[in-house]
């Protein structure tokens, strides 16, 4: 389970082109924020360089390259993620139990390998930009989006999964159906008054977290912010009154 401070609960998408703005986030948000996402923009620009300098300036890594392929290449790659010691990971749920599995497998085996702590490796669900019209015309599968969100997180904990990244409105329904020690990791957060973005299902950070996320991931509403530290800090004030 994470820690319940706000500051170790929202995790900051460093979706810039490189080091160098990434660099300046970091510098502006520095104490505020503990935990920060790195994801395939930063991560294709600059590879584990990203990673070591958050971690040298104390932050904890949440890597979101959402891995999916067969299993051994998925294994592989969950290996060198916990090698670099972040403290969570992603999967695709949709590359099906055997892949599941086998990151499953490869982060405890690598944990123990390296003697560094064992990352949550979560799964990713539905991507919050998807709503229920494309992911029954485009990608041809007839339950609803929750039906689908819970029916992928069910496989991930049979696989021996940590938990799953959903939107804010699945919240509830991934935290009834598998207990308060799943790790729900919310992406889709919008204060209120912002723009939505690309994403097609959000919510506010308190409504998020009274429905039981355990992180919330926030990109665009501070790192686009006129004042970063201060959008971060009034999210994590809406998140510790939730």
């Amino acid at each position: 389970m994470p820690a319940r401070d706000p500051k170790n609960r929202l995790i900051v998408a460093l979706d810039v082109e490189g080091l160098a703005q990434a660099e300046a986030l970091l510098d502006r948000l520095q104490g505020v924020v503990g935990a920060w996402k790195i994801g395939s923009q930063l991560f294709t620009a600059s590879g584990p360089t990203a990673v070591e300098l958050v971690q040298k300036r104390g932050g904890a890594v949440f890597l979101d390259l959402k891995f999916h392929d067969i299993p051994n290449t998925v294994a592989g790659a969950v290996r060198e993620a916990t090698r670099m010691g972040v403290f969570m990971l992603n999967v695709h749920a949709s590359g099906g139990t055997p892949m599941l599995k086998a990151a499953a497998e490869a982060a405890r085996q690598a944990a123990r390998e390296f003697g560094v702590k064992k990352p949550l490796c979560l799964a990713v669900t539905v991507l919050t930009s998807l709503d229920r019209a494309l992911l029954q015309r485009e990608l041809n599968v007839p339950l609803s989006v929750e039906g689908q969100v819970l029916h992928l997180a069910g496989l991930a904990k049979a696989a021996g999964l940590d938990g799953s990244v959903c939107s804010p409105q699945e919240i509830r329904a991934i935290r009834n159906a598998f207990g308060g020690e799943w790790v729900i990791v919310t992406p889709g957060v919008r204060p209120t008054g912002s723009d939505a973005g690309d994403q097609a299902r959000v919510s506010t950070p308190e409504q998020a977290i009274s429905a039981g996320a355990d992180y919330l991931v926030v990109g665009r509403p501070i790192t686009s912010a006129p004042d970063p530290k201060a959008a971060a800090t009034a999210i994590l004030e809406a998140m510790a009154k939730a």
